[in-house]
């Protein structure tokens, strides 16, 4: 027989029976899924190789509202003003590893000129092997280029975020109160509608 509570609290309804067993979960094939995932990406760096594994080259952007503008991220592809600076055909850029987007659009010369050096520095270090077809103006690499070719893992050329240098200066010691400050411009702003309305008063009556 349960005993009733006192006041106004629940009434006791314990459950003791509920199989605890039975809703045991276990994660006892996450060592054979690691190995899974691991093999998985070699057999796909060992398909696209001697690409990066990393996938095509994306542009450097900076994310939209003053929130988040001062972080830099990967961005979808490049302009087809980017491509035009560093003299990339916008057909041959997809099939030589270059991300293109043909929706954005430059709003600033600083990201044109970011972008373009960023292709100029890819393109430096692109080895293109024969066969390619027409490359508008890119090079294939000699033989001795494409025996030379190595696969790059991750991205072929990782964003590096601006790091921002800390200035110190000298502290400098003062007599004045900033809260005094912060209370005398509290109390104009709070009287001034007061203290122009004596003034008005005081005119009137010295007329």
């Amino acid at each position: 027989r349960a005993r009733m509570p006192a006041h106004n609290n629940v009434l006791p309804n314990q459950h003791f029976h509920k199989r605890w067993m039975d809703r045991v979960k276990t994660w006892f094939n996450q060592p054979a899924r690691k190995h899974r995932r691991r093999m998985a990406r070699k057999a796909k760096a060992e398909k696209m190789a001697p690409r990066p594994t990393g996938g095509l080259l994306r542009p450097v952007v900076r994310p939209p509202t003053q929130r988040y503008n001062m972080k830099v991220r990967k961005g979808r592809g490049f302009t087809f003003e980017e491509l035009k600076a560093a003299g990339i055909s916008k057909r041959v850029a997809r099939s030589v590893g270059i991300a293109v987007d043909h929706r954005r659009k430059n709003h600033s010369v600083e990201s044109l000129q970011e972008n373009k050096q960023r292709l100029l520095a890819y393109k430096s270090k692109l080895i293109i092997f024969k066969g390619k077809g027409n490359l508008n103006g890119l090079e294939a690499a000699t033989d001795e280029d494409a025996n030379m070719a190595t696969q790059v893992k991750g991205d072929a050329l990782p964003i590096t975020k601006p790091v921002q240098e800390l200035q110190f200066r000298a502290v400098q010691s003062s007599d004045d109160s900033v809260f005094h400050k912060l209370r005398v411009i509290r109390s104009d702003t709070r009287l001034e509608g007061l203290r122009l309305k004596r003034k008005r008063e005081k005119e009137e009556a010295a007329k």
